[in-house]
């Protein structure tokens, strides 16, 4: 897994060491935390970097699917993109749709995950970290803040406070009210959590 914060720098050597080499690519785009925003510049402007890569890039979408086709669009690609947004409202998705078991079961048994912001949040234990910096009324059907478990570590993006929405106040609060109770890892978004095994390690990501 790579669990970004905002910069791309890390996504091509991950994909190289960890994707299949024998065929052209297609990264699964999961946009559903930007769902409320969708034609946001910044949501658009995240899939026009990913399509920047060089290989084929398609829609996974959650929201309103159901698991059988979530498991079908799963089938069809070499690696996972879980784009930015709304923490909450990714989960939500996840959630409604199946997908969380599925991600989980497709990413343990070698499917590569990336995540981005949200992304890789909701990659973590728990989603709780990030109630200070995205609202969970965007998902007001969520019962739990469960993630998906796929690692101890709970990113928390956007660390160097230079994004506007999340000042380094906020950041530190977050740190501050969280900390005792969850493995937190801050994140610059010049940098991207690695994982390929037991453990992890913050490489950059310019």
């Amino acid at each position: 897994m790579l669990l970004l914060s905002l910069g791309q720098g890390a996504v091509p050597a991950f994909l190289a060491a960890h994707a299949p080499t024998d065929r052209p690519l297609t990264i699964g785009y999961v946009p559903d935390a930007a769902r409320a925003d969708a034609g946001a510049w910044w949501a658009v402007a995240e899939r026009e970097r990913v399509a920047a890569l060089g290989h084929a890039v398609v829609d996974v979408r959650l929201t309103g699917s159901a698991a059988a086709e979530v498991a079908r669009a799963l089938d069809g690609v070499d690696a996972l993109y879980v784009a930015g947004g709304n923490t909450f409202a990714l989960l939500d998705a996840l959630r409604t749709s199946g997908a969380d078991a599925l991600v989980a079961e497709r990413v343990r048994a070698g499917l590569p995950y990336i995540g981005s912001s949200a992304g890789s949040i909701v990659a973590g234990p728990s989603t709780e970290p990030a109630t200070l910096m995205d609202d969970p009324a965007e998902a007001p059907g969520l019962t739990d803040r469960r993630g998906l478990g796929l690692t101890d570590a709970v990113v928390v993006p956007h660390a160097d406070g230079k994004l506007p929405p999340y000042p380094l106040e906020l950041i530190g609060r977050t740190l501050d009210r969280f900390g005792s109770d969850h493995e937190l890892v801050p994140l610059c978004d010049d940098e991207a959590l690695l994982i390929t095994g037991p453990g992890w390690k913050v490489v950059e990501s310019a």
